[in-house]
């Protein structure tokens, strides 16, 4: 029913710039938290920002001062802006969304995408 798609990702040098979005579709009532997370190969996937529908963020500590999550609740979107790249920000990211598909059943699920890749050469 609901489906998240990443886009955005690619590669890039060191000190460089990627802005990510990730666009909910599909039976969606409310959208309330949503989230990036990220997973380097042989590493578990690690929280990397959440924005709630209320606009309050958080950041984990690595990505503080570079990264910014934003939201457009018009769009079913989240995005990433992602500054300051280092070789350690190598992962796929992916985009979580905490939605309630319809108003009976109050039923709020997480929903994951299939994330995109993103490459910081040094």
């Amino acid at each position: 029913q609901v489906q998240l798609v990443e886009s955005g990702g690619g590669l890039v040098q060191a000190g460089g710039s990627l802005r990510l979005s990730c666009a909910a579709s599909g039976r969606i009532f409310n959208i309330n938290t949503m989230g990036w997370y990220r997973q380097a190969p042989g590493k578990q996937r690690e929280l990397v920002a959440t924005i709630t529908s209320g606009a309050n963020t958080n950041y984990a500590d690595s990505v503080k001062g570079r990264f910014t999550i934003s939201r457009d609740n018009a769009k079913n979107t989240v995005y990433l802006q992602m500054n300051s790249l280092k070789p350690e920000d190598t992962a796929v990211y992916y985009c979580n969304a905490n939605i309630r598909a319809s108003i009976v059943p109050y039923s709020p699920k997480d929903y994951w995408g299939p994330g995109t890749q993103v490459t910081v050469s040094s």
